[in-house]
C-alpha cells in the first residue's frame, strides 16, 4: 500500500541543529489509511523526523511529498492545511483556556461549518465523557492523561485525513495508555492515516501495519509490525525480552 498509494514520502533526508547532525539520510513511506511507527530510544532521530514532515525543522538534503507535491520548506500552517492535523509531543494544550475552548481551536480551520462542528462536539463528547464533564474547566488543571485526551480530540476536530502524533504514551499510567491507544484504533478503523512516534513499542506494532527503528538519525531496520514485533533484535532492545 505505501509503495502504491502514498501519503507521505521522506526520501534521504539530513537534518541538522546547528553544527549537529540528527538525521542521516532517512527515507520512509505511509501508505493511504496506513498506520505508520518510528520507534528508537531518546536521541534517536524519530521526533526530528515527525518534525521534518510537519514543517518544524528544514531537512538540509533531501526531499519530502505530502500526496505527491513537495513540502521541503513549508510554513507549518501550509502543511496542516492540506488535511493534516498534528498531536504534539506534551500535548501543548492551552492551559489558560477551558477545555471547550481548546477543542474549538482544533475546528478553526473549518470555523464555517458550525452546525457540522456541533455534532462534532456532541461525538468527542460521547468519546470522551470526561471531556464533556470538565468543558469549563482550565485546559492547565487537568492531568496529564486527560489533556491527551483533549489533544487527541482536538485534532479529530480538524477533520484530518493524515495524522502525525509524538510520543503519544508518554508520561501516562497505564490505564490512560491504553485509552489512547483506544482511540488510535478507532482512528485506524476510520481509515486515518497515522504517522506515529513513539517509544512504547509494543503498544505502537500492535497498532502498526508497519515500522521503522532509528538509531542515531539512520534508520536500523524497518518492516511489517508483525515481522519487527517478533525480531530478535528489536524484542531484546525496545520490547524487554530476554
Amino acid at each position: 500500500m505505501a509503495e502504491t498509494d502514498p501519503r507521505i514520502v521522506v526520501d534521504a533526508i539530513d537534518v541538522h541543529y546547528g553544527a549537529v547532525q540528527a538525521l542521516f539520510g532517512v527515507s520512509l513511506t505511509v501508505g493511504a489509511r496506513e498506520v505508520v511507527a518510528v520507534l528508537g530510544g531518546n536521541a534517536s532521530g524519530k521526533s526530528t523526523t515527525i518534525k521534518s514532515v510537519l514543517g518544524l525543522v528544514r531537512p538540509s538534503r533531501g526531499t519530502i511529498t505530502l500526496d505527491g507535491v513537495p513540502v521541503n520548506g513549508q510554513r507549518p500552517d501550509a502543511i496542516i492545511a492540506r488535511g493534516v492535523a498534528s498531536v504534539p509531543e506534551g500535548r501543548r494544550v492551552f492551559p489558560e483556556m477551558s477545555v471547550y475552548e481548546n477543542l474549538l481551536l482544533g475546528a478553526y480551520p473549518r470555523r464555517h461549518e458550525a452546525r457540522e462542528i456541533a455534532g462534532d462536539l456532541e461525538r468527542v463528547y460521547e468519546a470522551f465523557p470526561r471531556l464533556k464533564e470538565r468543558r469549563s474547566q482550565l485546559a492547565g488543571t487537568m492531568s496529564g492523561g486527560e489533556q491527551q485526551m483533549l489533544a487527541l480530540a482536538r485534532a479529530w476536530l480538524r477533520r484530518p485525513t493524515l495524522v502525525c502524533i509524538d510520543e503519544p504514551s508518554m508520561g501516562l499510567s497505564p490505564r490512560f495508555v491504553d485509552q489512547v491507544y483506544e482511540v488510535l484504533q478507532g482512528w485506524k478503523a476510520q481509515g486515518i492515516t497515522i504517522l506515529l512516534v513513539e517509544q512504547n513499542a509494543r503498544m505502537a506494532l500492535e497498532l502498526a501495519d508497519r515500522a521503522y527503528v532509528l538509531q542515531h538519525g539512520r534508520v536500523a531496520v524497518s518492516g511489517t509490525a508483525s515481522d519487527l514485533a517478533s525480531d530478535p533484535q528489536v524484542r531484546k532492545a525496545y520490547l524487554g525480552a530476554a
